[in-house]
């Protein structure tokens, strides 16, 4: 049985987690950690590591006391391993411990997060029943599991080291990242905290913070909250005597309020890091944008495809090995990816589905090759039209899998899509959309998410754009969307700040806390 993030948070053995959205975190805890961060960095680089290292621990155990302990014991021993790791001359031995290590990194993931799914699947092969009942899934566990897997290999490959402690124990534990990522790499965090710049006040720091801050929180408590009452009658109905129109509606419901609050967070996230004059990596690129699923999964949580693709595709041998090795890659590759999310069944449909969706992408690549002249056609206009309607229409369907209760739901509901109940609503029928206006509002959400700029081109200016090899095809904004520190701006800032503060809610949960 999946669980809510509300759920997952209230079976938490000690209080509700700090929320980025919450009033305690915007008004207290995050005013007082940047304050006392600058104070402490005129005198010492160290010492404000330090704070905000205990912070960031104070930000976890918020959450829960009781698995505090978890997360210290785990960059304790993966420090250790990889200074280990960075000291050992002979290969073979530095291979055994590498693996060791990594090894002890998945059984924890693998005990907190799926032993009760393996005990599951045990039962239904027929052995006896049994159960973890007092098993908690921690919170963040597996991006800061992945974060220092990451570590470890790179360290074994002689690509990084961390002599110091203190900055290793704040790259795992730092707050803005710690509970739904980014996931990060060691080589692109270490020289910001070793910047004596990074822990000296900027007035552009602040200002470029707060305002990506203010565009993720409005993205999450006014956007992503407001339409999840649609996508929860619908997947809540568990398709029964759904219409075409209530099932489509209810996943494109489902559709933009994950891309909202998952593009919120990661904007938060981003605005809290600028704040502390520390730059994260990009995470979300406009992804309902792109014109093919490889398109869409370089825009998509993109340091896991990231990861993923360095730590598992290559390793597997990626596409050196032929196609029909590579296509067979790629499937383990998602299938891994889906199961990631969580220890359910509708999780590994919907990383195969995407499996195959890459396998056919690639697959039709190859073959237009073949072809220049429906290469042309493809690059047109309305080639890339054609191409954005339809990865979004089956990214919608895989979201149907990632989001529904159980596979009986999810193919109950895609039945409906199908219009195999009926386009028309009967009596009696689970109805998500009243009147034409809830309609014309995911029309207009549609709109918003493929033709507005994103926040990192609005914030083009004063954040860094994506490297030249991850560019896409996106149109500069006009200039008046382009942030600058002027009255208007402010204006603008204080808009979103007042809308969205007034309409947080308590049980406003990120939808990527549970993974």
């Amino acid at each position: 049985m999946r669980h809510a993030p509300e759920e997952l948070l209230r079976r938490a053995p000690g209080n509700a987690v700090v929320l980025f959205n919450s009033y305690a975190f915007i008004f207290a805890f995050l005013p007082v950690v940047v304050l006392v961060y600058y104070l402490i960095g005129q005198r010492s680089d160290t010492l404000s590591a330090v704070w905000l290292a205990v912070a960031s621990l104070f930000f976890y155990a918020w959450w829960s006391t009781e698995y505090l302990w978890l997360l210290v014991a785990s960059f304790t021993f993966n420090y250790a391993a990889g200074f280990a790791l960075a000291r050992a001359k002979a290969s073979a031995a530095r291979r055994a411990m590498l693996v060791a290590a990594v090894a002890l990194n998945l059984a924890v993931l693998a005990y907190y997060k799926y032993a009760n799914f393996f005990f599951d699947l045990l039962t239904g092969l027929g052995a006896p029943a049994h159960h973890l009942a007092g098993v908690i899934l921690p919170v963040g566990i597996s991006f800061f599991t992945f974060t220092q897997i990451a570590f470890l290999v790179d360290v074994w490959q002689r690509k990084a080291a961390e002599p110091k402690f203190t900055h290793y124990a704040l790259f795992v534990t730092y707050f803005p990242h710690l509970i739904a990522g980014p996931i990060l790499h060691h080589g692109e965090m270490m020289p910001q905290f070793r910047d004596r710049a990074t822990h000296r006040f900027a007035a552009e720091n602040l200002s470029v913070g707060l305002m990506v801050f203010a565009i993720g929180l409005f993205k999450k408590v006014v956007i992503a909250d407001g339409v999840a009452v649609y996508s929860d009658l619908v997947f809540g109905s568990s398709g029964t005597a759904l219409t075409m129109v209530d099932a489509w509606c209810g996943a494109l419901a489902y559709t933009f309020q994950l891309y909202f609050d998952f593009s919120g967070y990661s904007d938060m996230a981003i605005g809290i890091s600028r704040m502390f004059g520390i730059r994260l990596p990009l995470n979300f690129y406009s992804p309902y944008k792109a014109s093919s699923i490889i398109d869409f999964w370089r825009r998509w949580h993109m340091t896991l495809s990231r990861f993923l693709r360095d730590y598992l595709y290559v390793p597997l041998g990626g596409n050196r090995k032929g196609k029909a090795r590579r296509y067979l890659n790629l499937m383990v590759t998602m299938m891994l990816g889906g199961l990631w999310h969580g220890a359910s069944w509708t999780f590994v449909a919907w990383g195969t589905l995407h499996g195959l969706y890459l396998v056919a992408n690639h697959g039709w690549r190859a073959a237009r090759r073949r072809f220049p002249g429906d290469r042309a056609a493809g690059s047109s206009l309305l080639g890339r039209a054609a191409g954005r309607l339809l990865t979004f229409v089956a990214v919608v369907v895989a979201w149907v899998f990632f989001r529904a209760e159980s596979i009986d739901s999810a193919l109950r509901i895609l039945e409906a899509m199908a219009g195999m109940n009926g386009l028309a609503p009967a009596p009696g029928a689970v109805r998500t959309t009243y009147h034409a206006a809830q309609m014309a509002w995911l029309a207009t959400l549609l709109a918003v998410v493929w033709f507005l700029p994103n926040t990192d081109q609005i914030m083009e200016r004063f954040t860094p754009a994506l490297p030249a090899s991850e560019q896409t095809a996106i149109a500069r904004p006009l200039r008046f969307l382009q942030w600058q520190p002027t009255w208007a701006w402010a204006a603008a800032f204080c808009a979103l700040a007042t809308a969205s503060v007034l309409a947080i809610s308590r049980e406003s949960v990120f939808l990527y806390y549970q993974f």
